[in-house]
């Protein structure tokens, strides 16, 4: 049991650091106007509503990779309960999803996609680590 709340632990470090990367190409692709304070949350709600599908989607990407590469890992480190690993993962990213379109608002295709797709992303995730055999309890 240890062994696979370290791998969540280990999936999540892994789902934030890409969902970050992918959250900074976003702002390389439509950086905010010179004096923009992203803190205040106003600001942060124009900038969005400014943002071009290319930026919105690689967010987005970011969400789905993150359930994907984070569910990789937590699977293939955890021994006995990969797929719930994995899928722990898959769910963490749609919370943080749900938590951040209630503070920011987006488009909501990508609200949408965010909510459907990171589960699958992390079930494939743990098919590919073997996690096809049923978990041990």
């Amino acid at each position: 049991m240890g062994r696979t709340i370290l791998a969540v632990l280990a999936g999540l470090v892994v789902a934030w650091i890409t969902i970050t990367l992918c959250e900074f190409g976003g702002v390389i692709l439509h950086p905010p106007a010179p004096g923009t304070n992203l803190a205040d949350p106003d600001a942060l709600a124009a900038h969005i509503a400014g943002a071009p599908p290319a930026a919105m989607a690689l967010v987005l990407l970011g969400w789905v990779a993150g359930a994907f590469d984070g569910g990789l890992v937590a699977a293939l480190i955890s021994r006995l309960h990969k797929r719930g690993a994995a899928l722990s993962i898959g769910v963490l990213v749609v919370l943080g999803v749900i938590a951040n379109s209630l503070m920011i608002p987006h488009p909501l295709w990508m609200t949408v996609a965010g909510l459907l797709l990171p589960i699958p992303a992390a079930w494939l995730a743990s098919r590919l680590a073997g996690g096809r055999r049923k978990d041990a309890a």
